[in-house]
């Protein structure tokens, strides 16, 4: 039974937070242009694709500081560099398709170019720590008004705070992967990123009251009886739409990740992550905690 092993699922999920918290300390996450600032060309080249100390060389003219170039697919390749104008943008490209022009002058065609300025960066961390306080925030309220009729043995407030401790779980969890990803295989996060982590909350949270919601409707048909049981057995009625619901969706998201565009697979990625770890909180770790909440009142 899932309430009667809550020490394993606690366990398991204090190591995965405490690794997260840990990986994120040492490393933090590898931020990309749209927090740090900066530019972003990414080519796909019609012939033999150079090699990344090539493309450094020939472009160290142009002062674009620490160019960094990443491989993608057979033939493309991304290119970070410094904030620069049109102009400089426009030699960049120039200046490949001289080097390694082919016969027909034909070298390589450009898929994408962003530029952003360090304040816009800045802005952005704030609005990201804004966006992700509000929610919470808006969350514990919600369920605090939507579970104002059961406050017995639990307080309505305490399903929204349990909720809240799931999904700085699942977030802590997800952003200990990337800053993993992003030390061992240069992962970096954008703007994608936060908009996969407030998918990730609203999503968490949806399962988790699912589950709340089977609790809330037999406290009030079978009053009196063991609150764990009433617990463990909400839990057997939903555990199976819940993970139905999250397997569908993985394998979409899988089929995304697998066959669709370089530019949303972090996005995909953060999602995969997310919905898996968000799904396991919202069994084995929220109902768990509204129990363990519950005997802890009553020996008060």
């Amino acid at each position: 039974m899932i309430i009667k092993k809550r020490k394993i699922w606690f366990t398991l999920s204090g190591i995965l937070v405490a690794a997260g918290i840990i990986t994120f300390a040492f490393w933090g996450l590898n931020l990309g242009i749209d927090f740090t600032g900066g530019s972003l060309l990414e080519v796909e080249f019609l012939t033999q694709r150079p090699n990344s100390e090539e493309i450094t060389q020939t472009l160290a003219s142009l002062e674009l500081g620490d160019v960094v170039v990443q491989p993608v697919g057979e033939h493309g390749i991304i290119l970070r560099f410094k904030e620069v104008d049109e102009n400089t943008h426009q030699q960049i490209v120039t200046t490949l398709e001289e080097t390694f022009g082919n016969e027909n002058g034909i070298t390589l065609e450009e898929k994408r170019f962003d530029s952003i300025g360090p304040t816009i960066g800045q802005e952005l961390k704030k609005k990201t720590v804004w966006a992700i306080s509000i929610v919470i925030v808006a969350i514990i309220l919600y369920i605090a008004w939507a579970f104002r009729k059961v406050s017995k043995p639990i307080a309505s407030w305490k399903y929204g705070l349990i909720a809240v401790v799931a999904v700085f779980h699942d977030v802590i969890i997800t952003i200990g992967i990337f800053s993993l990803l992003g030390k061992f295989y240069g992962l970096e996060v954008n703007a994608p990123f936060v908009a996969a982590l407030l998918t990730i909350l609203g999503y968490s949270v949806n399962d988790t009251i699912v589950v709340f919601d089977r609790t809330r409707e037999n406290l009030i048909h079978r009053l009196g009886e063991d609150f764990e049981q009433i617990v463990q057995d909400s839990i057997n009625q939903v555990i199976t739409r819940s993970i139905n619901t999250s397997l569908t969706t993985l394998v979409v998201l899988s089929s995304i990740l697998l066959f669709g565009g370089a530019t949303i697979r972090d996005f995909v990625l953060a999602l995969i992550v997310g919905i898996s770890i968000g799904t396991y909180s919202s069994i084995f770790l929220a109902s768990p905690l509204l129990v363990v909440w519950e005997k802890f009142r009553s020996r008060t």
